[in-house]
């Protein structure tokens, strides 16, 4: 493990989240001016076995950061234009009135295509990402677009991994290892996990239904709360929650929610992000590139999550539990508490990875990450 004495202090509260099994694990990572100063990990990947250094964790909505990440790349080698219209490299795309929506736009969540709930029917229907997309390029999108973001909670990362795919001709899974795995020397950016490396990943509990309800029960209430029905027709497919605990989503890609990930691979890649595109002197992104992934895209209320996300290209503002919020910090976090994020004025890269999702009661009520992401900008602060 890596501790500096500095961050001892988060270190301490790290550990104390996992005094017993029904904690779960998770693993911690932080990088200060592109270099590691915190890599540890605890607790217990199943009921039997304890988190090891090589442990990795489904990591849910955190892969929308990676899957943006690798979109930057390609940003960066000329190959795409955030102000192009998305049907100019997909051209099915332009269907239904949506022939001017730009990569931008996509990437801020400002496509109008949040529906999941219905959008291909059966229950195992979300591991055919052809159909997905081409259900997504034919779909009407929300009139509510225009002047508000909508979070594309599942639907996201089949249409970055559909767009990405159609410019480079390469698979998903080939681009994620070429553009960000390979270039910043770690393995653990997976959507398609390898057979062999299956063993590795930590089981989830105690369930991602809310409040214990069954998930069909949920998410036909929740369809019809006015205040709450975007939610459900964003996150609340059909069969989700059977679907989450099926081994067979490692077989597929889809980078809106399956990403496989250790806590140590996403503060690496943020900490590119967070030291001016740099990490051990090798260039992952430009610094014209990072001036607009950093750029707010839109300050609007998201109509389906209900507040102002202040999404970037890709990423949403890092929450952290401080009065001080970093006007600069930005990543992604995940449903059941996984998440990373970088803050570029601090330098400061943060990740974090669990197991165990949320509390008893909702996997949304999950305030760790918050917390350790607090305490690592309060010290990065001081010195």
């Amino acid at each position: 493990m890596v501790v500096d004495p500095r961050f001892g202090e988060l270190a301490g509260r790290f550990f104390r989240l996992f005094g017993q099994t029904s904690d779960g694990g998770g693993a911690l990572a932080v990088y200060l001016d592109g270099e590691p100063v915190v890599d540890i990990w605890s607790g217990w990947a199943t009921r039997d076995t304890r988190w090891q250094s090589d442990t990795v964790s489904v990591s849910f909505s955190t892969g929308k950061g990676v899957a943006s990440t690798v979109l930057h790349r390609l940003v960066d080698r000329g190959l795409l234009d955030y102000d192009a219209p998305v049907a100019e490299y997909w051209p099915e795309f332009a269907s239904a009135g949506k022939d001017t929506v730009t990569v931008r736009e996509l990437l801020s969540h400002r496509a109008g295509l949040h529906r999941v709930r219905g959008l291909v029917p059966g229950r195992l229907a979300l591991l055919n990402h052809d159909g997905v997309a081409d259900a997504l390029a034919s779909a009407t999108p929300d009139r509510r677009r225009s002047v508000m973001p909508g979070y594309h909670a599942v639907t996201f990362g089949a249409l970055v991994a559909e767009l990405t795919t159609r410019v480079t001709g390469m698979s998903f899974t080939d681009l994620v290892r070429t553009e960000i795995a390979e270039p910043l020397g770690i393995r653990e950016f997976w959507f398609q996990v390898p057979d062999e490396e299956r063993r590795r990943i930590a089981k989830l509990f105690p369930r991602i239904n809310p409040f214990g309800i069954p998930w069909e029960a949920a998410s036909f209430a929740l369809s019809r709360t006015p205040v709450l029905k975007n939610i459900a027709a964003a996150g609340m497919p059909e069969g989700f929650d059977e679907l989450v605990r099926n081994p067979a989503i490692h077989d597929y890609v889809m980078p809106g929610w399956n990403g496989v990930f250790s806590a140590r691979a996403l503060a690496r890649m943020y900490a590119a992000i967070a030291n001016k595109g740099l990490v051990d002197g090798i260039r992952f992104l430009s610094e014209e590139t990072l001036d607009q992934i950093g750029e707010v895209q839109t300050t609007a209320r998201d109509y389906v999550l209900g507040v102002r996300m202040n999404w970037r290209l890709g990423y949403h503002s890092a929450f952290v539990a401080s009065r001080t919020q970093s006007p600069h910090a930005f990543g992604h976090y995940g449903l059941g508490g996984s998440g990373a994020f970088a803050d570029p004025q601090a330098g400061l890269s943060v990740a974090f990875v669990t197991n165990r999702m949320g509390n008893n009661l909702t996997p949304f009520a999950d305030l760790r990450l918050a917390k350790l992401g607090a305490q690592a900008e309060s010290i990065a602060r001081r010195l």
